[in-house]
């Protein structure tokens, strides 16, 4: 069996994390899997796919949007059984390929997230129909997207499974921490440091997050992990509250389990999730997680805090609740601990290889 990923970059992202940690997996349990990527840009995720020598890694360009993907992709079509595709455009350019080679390929995709902007546009919601019909199987991440999907496209149910994301969990349980001092010389070792870990685009809300430390003891610090086209107005914006040396920005990095380790609480402002591998990171790395109730959010409830969307004070609230109250903390944090169990990313992968078999049978 060989199955292509396809997926638009190896930007810091979900999905993208999703493909550096699982295609070693699949390799290793026999099943041949290499990733094509619309944008070959050098990241640390895909120099470190690169590194593990455990595939076949193929890209297009630089632009993810360029239609001429279309016929660049037709000739990877001939040599996998599967093309298992993750994020737009991707998602169109393979049923597009497909189409004018006339071949006979099983193709599925992953749906992410709860967000999805041509849902709103009467236009791009007839094409979108018409693109996910020439899909073999949809597999969506949460019973959130689950439905949201299924109401959108229309489809009938048995195109359509849920399978939950997971996570390296002994990755993070033997992750040793850093020094607080060692992740930056404005800290010390007797700060409370707050950990968010998500791209800056439009579907995160990371200002929220700087806003509430206003509302928080000096010792407080924020440490920003993650990279994208709004982090520069997120800067500006720490600089207009006059809070520069209480905000870290420290862009892409692979040691998420040791700056998880050695952070104090971790949180998600976000404005929509599909599932947050980061929730699961944090919990098993034994801190509490804070998010911002959306949709996509399911897995915090009852093992982590969700708070108003874009409710700064309402952020603040319960960090300051985390840090003043012990047996809070620690009960959040077993919670938490409980519930990550349940996420190990063996699990996941079974679940897709058994997937992979069926739509071949």
């Amino acid at each position: 069996m060989r199955v292509l990923q396809v997926i638009n970059s190896l930007e810091t992202g979900g999905a993208e994390k999703l493909l550096l940690e699982t295609i070693p997996l699949y390799n290793k349990k026999g099943i041949e899997v290499d990733l094509l990527l619309l944008n070959g840009k050098k990241t640390p995720f895909l120099e470190t796919l690169k590194g593990s020598n455990c595939c076949k890694i193929y890209a297009l360009g630089t632009f993810v949007y360029n239609p001429f993907h279309v016929f660049r992709m037709i000739p990877f079509l001939r040599k996998y059984d599967i093309a298992h595709v993750h994020l737009f455009p991707s998602q169109y350019w393979i049923v597009m390929a497909k189409i004018l080679s006339f071949s006979k390929i099983k193709i599925i995709v992953t749906e992410h997230s709860t967000t999805n902007p041509r849902i709103k546009n009467y236009l791009l919601s007839i094409l979108d129909r018409f693109i996910y019909k020439f899909y073999d199987k949809i597999v969506c991440i949460t019973t959130d997207v689950y439905q949201i999907i299924i109401k959108h496209l229309k489809e009938t149910k048995s195109k359509f499974l849920i399978i939950q994301n997971g996570v390296q969990l002994q990755k993070i349980y033997d992750a040793q921490p850093y020094g607080k001092k060692m992740i930056s010389g404005l800290f010390t070792d007797q700060d409370i440091l707050i950990i968010q870990i998500a791209s800056f685009n439009k579907h995160k809300d990371q200002q929220t997050a700087i806003k509430a430390l206003k509302y928080l003891p000096d010792n407080v610090k924020l440490v920003f992990v993650g990279d994208g086209p709004l982090k520069v107005s997120c800067i500006d914006f720490a600089n207009d509250l006059n809070l520069t040396d209480k905000v870290l920005f420290l862009g892409n990095r692979t040691d998420v389990p040791q700056l998880l380790k050695t952070a104090d609480i971790s949180i998600l402002s976000t404005n929509g999730e599909g599932f947050s591998l980061v929730a699961i990171e944090s919990m098993a790395a034994g801190i509490p997680f804070i998010s911002s109730d959306v949709p996509g959010m399911i897995n915090v409830k009852d093992a982590g805090i969700l708070f108003e969307k874009e409710n700064a004070e309402e952020l603040a609230f319960f960090i300051k609740k985390l840090i003043d109250e012990r047996d809070f903390y620690e009960s959040i944090v077993n919670s938490g601990k409980r519930r990550a169990e349940q996420f190990d990313i063996d699990f996941m992968v079974n679940k897709h290889i058994l997937l992979y078999k069926t739509i071949l049978e």
